[in-house]
């Protein structure tokens, strides 16, 4: 497994600009003309339409004015399904609240796994739809926990905006970075809402500041907040100056009045800190700023909303979801300053011109494409969430699978909202829908007979597996379950150990795991005993190391032979992160003939795929083919590949060669009476402290600690912080093991080794 794909933190420009794909595309078994009478009538309708309607039509043009696909992000437990739950509430989608943890055991909307209910977590996106004044939303809810990071990743990859949700005590967490890190990944402009104002030790000032430092994204509160904690009243609007009340039963009723008095000198301040900031990243109000003229009140909203748009700035809203405070103005926000769909630029590649890059033009009368993000197995058949980005998508119509070049009818097409629909006839460019009865990938591109692609989406490595194994030997829903769910998550992933034959699941942590484990139980009623975590290791070389290497076997007839000469070299695979390892071809003069030198990478390639220490893959390699000899009967590819294999591995035993374990970046949260406890539990699993902050009655604690060592920690955490404290962590990089750990790992992969062999 490359080194590189397991790092969010490092992405290629060339992954960014859609050119990732390339190798995939090429592959297609496409041809470039249309091969059938239907591709052919799609395409002609697909140019006389475009020649018909290069100027949008005025009605579709005001649609888009009022639409916003947005996504709620933020840390575990900052409180994002809560606020999804008031969203839908108050603009009408449901009839009452019920909470994610509630005693009458219903559980939130967007919530509807048994498993996220009895959990209290988000485990899958859910998407909805709901109406604000006269703006459509199309909302999607993502998990907080780090392991399911992909179902944030894919939202983000199809949505227009998005709303950072912090914990007005806990603030900027690890997956608030993560989440940060995706948004600026697809270009997603953000609102930061400020929530859980009425917790004890609520400070938005000092969550405002750390979005500033640690997110570093020039912030500004648009509200001050009347009261906190217990006495959390309302908010300010310190563009309009005026008081927001939530009243009633559910804070359904708005009631503005006059600010506070003893609030009019910080409102002002306020105002002035804004206007100050966006001094900084808006040209409009940094030449008024210079002219010392106060900017008027629309000036400002029309500034915030460019500089939100250009991603320079965020504009920040507070309240408590819990306490049905704050929501109604933050879907006014939403609806101000996120934008539509026609102000966000995507592209398009052409695959049969070079995979030119081309704009996607979001109007309906356009030919269209559409974004395969979302796969689910209901009980209807296979669901496919789908943005359609261009054009329109109708029901009865068919629509061209550019992955696989077969044609695919619109059977049904539906508008979801959690796990219930609503059938439509037709979706038209911006909007989310889903389909039934489609067999296709995540990431996959639909048209209407052209073949272009849109850019797909960013899948880190997964980083722990566990060996799987069913209690009912022979049962068919065992292969059918893993089958879906890797269909469904692209981050879970099976394979079959070679030596010990058994099933290996892989995923992004423990957690994840347990979760697929649990839903085999309870969807495919197969029981299965899981074995002990094992860990990504990797290996690499720590210094040059020269080979000459000839192999030769005669058996009568023609025999082999191949002689390969040259060197291997490390690589940092970070700096080489589009391609971790290296095959560099320096023969001339026809010593290996150049048909052999394929078969010599394909050798390379071999030997990097399992280690000599304790069998993983090699990662940050570098081999310079510099000589060799063939045979002109003997001589053939298989013995090229054989000769480059067992020269690398004979290289490779000499050039020192080291173990690398995942290194994760491990957060804490405990009350501060915990904190020697803290501190000492993460020394004796190696870890090295990072940083240390102190905020009221709780510290918080960063680490780096090797994913090895981390095995049981949430239980030694509970029991050493009497249930208070509470952690995360997310994957960092591949560090050398300790010289010890080296040893130890080496002699239990070969007694392993010497048990098979008896």
């Amino acid at each position: 497994m490359p080194l590189n794909m397991m790092m969010p933190l490092r992405l290629s420009a060339g992954f960014r600009n859609g050119a990732i794909r390339s190798a995939a595309m090429r592959s297609m078994p496409l041809a470039s003309k249309p091969s059938t009478p239907l591709t052919a009538m799609l395409l002609s309708k697909r140019w006389n339409s475009k020649a018909a309607s290069s100027e949008p039509e005025e009605a579709d043009v005001n649609r888009l004015d009022r639409l916003r696909n947005i996504g709620i992000s933020a840390h575990i437990d900052s409180g994002k399904t809560t606020v999804t739950e008031r969203i839908l509430y108050y603009t009408g989608r449901i009839k009452e609240i019920h909470e994610v943890r509630g005693k009458d055991n219903v559980g939130a909307t967007m919530d509807w796994m048994d498993l996220e209910r009895e959990k209290g977590i988000t485990i899958q996106s859910a998407a909805t739809y709901a109406q604000w004044g006269e703006t459509n939303l199309n909302i999607i809810d993502t998990p907080g926990h780090v392991d399911f990071t992909i179902e944030v990743e894919r939202a983000l990859r199809v949505l227009d905006g998005a709303v950072l949700v912090l914990c007005s005590v806990s603030g900027v967490q690890s997956q608030t970075i993560t989440v940060d890190r995706q948004m600026r990944r697809y270009n997603v402009p953000r609102i930061s809402f400020i929530n859980k104002m009425d917790r004890a030790g609520a400070n938005p000032k000092r969550i405002i500041e750390q979005i500033r430092t640690k997110l570093k994204m020039p912030a500004a509160a648009l509200q001050v907040p009347i009261g906190a904690e217990d006495a959390f009243e309302g908010v300010v609007d310190i563009l309009s100056n005026r008081a927001i009340y939530n009243r009633g039963t559910r804070g359904e009723d708005i009631v503005y009045e006059k600010v506070p008095e003893h609030l009019v000198e910080s409102v002002n301040a306020a105002r002035e800190e804004l206007v100050s900031v966006l001094a900084e990243v808006d040209d409009e109000i940094g030449e008024l700023f210079i002219e010392d003229k106060m900017p008027t009140v629309e000036q400002l909203h029309a500034a915030v909303r460019r500089a939100t748009i250009a991603r320079t700035f965020t504009p920040v809203l507070m309240g408590s979801a819990i306490k049905d405070k704050g929501i109604q103005t933050l879907l006014d926000a939403v609806v101000r300053y996120l934008p539509k769909p026609t102000e966000v630029k995507n592209t398009m590649l052409d695959i049969d011109n070079e995979e030119k890059e081309l704009a996607v033009v979001p109007y309906s009368n356009q030919p269209f494409i559409g974004l395969a993000f979302k796969l689910e197995e209901g009980k209807y058949g296979q669901l496919t969430y789908i943005r359609v980005y261009q054009g329109r998508l109708e029901k009865g119509q068919f629509a061209y699978h550019v992955k696989s070049g077969k044609k695919v009818k619109i059977s049904r097409l539906v508008r979801m909202h959690s796990n219930s629909m609503e059938d439509v006839n037709s979706v038209g460019a911006g909007e989310i829908c889903a389909l039934f009865g489609i067999d296709c990938a995540s990431g996959d591109t639909f048209t209407d007979g052209t073949r272009y692609s849109m850019s797909t989406m960013f899948v880190p490595e997964p980083v722990i597996s566990l060996s799987l194994t069913p209690k009912e030997k022979n049962s068919p829903n065992f292969s059918k379950a893993l089958n879906r769910f890797q269909k469904e998550d692209p981050t879970f992933r099976v394979h079959i150990d070679s030596e010990s034959k058994q099933t290996i699941i892989s995923g992004m942590g423990e957690l994840h795991l347990d979760i697929y484990v649990e839903r085999m139980r309870r969807e495919y009623n197969v029981d299965c005993v899981t074995g002990k975590p094992q860990v990504a290791f990797r290996e690499t070389s720590t210094r040059k190391s020269e080979f000459t290497y000839t192999h030769k076997k005669q058996t009568g007839g023609s025999g082999q032979f191949g002689r390969v000469i040259g060197y291997i070299e490390p690589i940092d695979a970070n700096d080489h992160a589009e391609l971790p390892h290296e095959f560099i071809n320096q023969v001339v003069g026809g010593n290996i003939p150049s048909q052999y030198i394929a078969a010599c990478e394909k050798g390379f390639m071999d030997g990097m795929r399992e280690g000599i220490m304790i069998g993983h893959p090699v990662v940050g390699m570098r081999m310079v083919l510099q000589d060799g000899a063939a045979h002109s009967v003997d001589s053939s590819e298989l013995a090229f590949r054989l000769a480059t294999f067992y020269a690398f591995r004979e290289a490779f035993r000499e050039s020192k060669p080291r173990i690398l374990e995942p290194v994760m970046t491990v957060e804490v949260s405990a009350p501060v009476e915990f904190q020697g406890n803290v501190l000492g539990s993460l020394n004796k699993r190696k870890g090295m402290i990072v940083d240390t902050e102190t905020q009221e009655d709780y510290c918080s604690i960063v680490a780096e600690v090797p994913l090895n060592n981390m095995f049981g920690y949430s239980t030694e955490l509970r029991s050493s912080t009497q249930g208070k404290g509470e952690f995360s962590m997310e994957y960092k990089c591949h560090s050398p093991v300790l010289p010890d750990v080296q040893e130890e790992l080496i002699k239990e992969h070969q007694k392993k080794l010497a048990e098979k062999n008896h």
